[in-house]
């Protein structure tokens, strides 16, 4: 059947563009009609389709089939490789912002089916709510379920501390809407507040947070970390144990536990001052630059282990006939 196909996509991409085009989208088409018998050979043959296609609109059009065929069929794992390489086709593609958004969308939902992509999708989601901006009210109304689902998904993750929501109009319109102010409310508590005012939202809106499978226990951990981090504004680079303890909500005993945690989580370095009870020569930054506490003499190391690791996913990609950019 591969071998057929094979012939076939060849066939493919003799024909004139506008030919390639329409034959490309009758085969990618009959070839996700059925994406639960199997899946993955399916996917691997619109791989091949898409490598020995040469129009941009072509290789667009067999790209999003294999994009829906992975979803729909339940093999993204076989798909996700290939989004390390998304701005390589963009520019490739060099498609519209309502391609775009679908694109951004499709990419987010297939990572949301793979357990280990939480972040990674919150990441195709924000793109996603991001080719809003600049655009009338009427149609950035239009991303506002996605808008929430970012929230709750920031909310719920428990490695990102930062994100730019704040700052993107399809999220903004949340603040005032009738049935969504609360989620931008708890948004706001969780990127510029701190543990008392999470606590007092959590006591007044209890249904509205299980509503969106939100955990208390979890959002408390989250909001305790956050709380510790924002201490660190504190000039003089000491923070006073009874200072957190009391921001924490957190028994004496427990103090150096969370700051353990932050020390984990990359949120902060510091000397705990057991003798004075103090965070000594404490340093904070946001998560989303927790990278620059390695240190620079582990720097060569981490680049020859990234570089062997391109190699083996470069081969990776000739194997299984992923995607490939021109």
């Amino acid at each position: 059947l591969e071998c057929i196909f094979t012939v076939i996509c060849n066939l493919a991409s003799k024909l004139e563009n506008l030919d390639e085009f329409e034959v490309a989208k009758l085969v990618s088409t009959k070839i996700t009609q059925q994406p639960n018998d199997k899946p993955a050979l399916r996917l691997k043959i619109l791989f091949n389709l898409y490598n020995l296609l040469g129009g941009p609109d072509s290789r667009f059009f067999v790209y999003m089939q294999a994009l829906n065929l992975a979803l729909n069929g339940k093999v993204v794992d076989h798909i996700i490789p290939s989004f390390k390489k998304i701005d390589c086709f963009l520019k490739e593609w060099n498609i519209g912002v309502k391609d775009q958004r679908n694109l951004f969308l499709t990419i987010a939902n297939v990572l949301k089916e793979s357990k280990s992509s939480g972040k990674y999708s919150f990441k195709f989601l924000t793109k996603y709510l991001a080719t809003f901006s600049g655009e009338d009210s009427y149609i950035i109304s239009e991303a506002k379920e996605e808008a929430v689902r970012s929230v709750i998904e920031f909310v719920k993750a428990p490695d990102m501390f930062q994100c730019d929501l704040l700052d993107i109009p399809a999220v903004a319109q949340l603040e005032k809407d009738s049935k969504y102010a609360l989620v931008y409310q708890l948004l706001k508590i969780f990127l510029t507040q701190k543990l008392d005012a999470y606590l007092e939202f959590q006591a007044a809106n209890s249904t509205l947070m299980k509503s969106y499978g939100l955990v208390h226990e979890d959002c408390i951990t989250k909001m305790r970390l956050i709380s510790l981090v924002d201490l660190g504004s504190n000039e003089s680079g000491q923070i006073p144990y009874a200072l957190i303890k009391d921001t924490l909500r957190i028994n004496d005993d427990e103090v150096e536990l969370w700051v353990v945690k932050a020390i984990t989580a990359k949120l902060m370095d510091c000397k705990m001052d057991q003798m004075n009870q103090l965070l000594q020569r404490a340093h904070f930054w946001p998560a989303s630059m927790a990278v620059s506490s390695i240190k620079t003499s582990n720097m060569e190391g981490k680049g020859n282990v990234a570089s062997l690791i391109s190699t083996i996913q470069a081969n990776k990609v000739v194997e299984e006939g992923l995607p490939a950019g021109k």
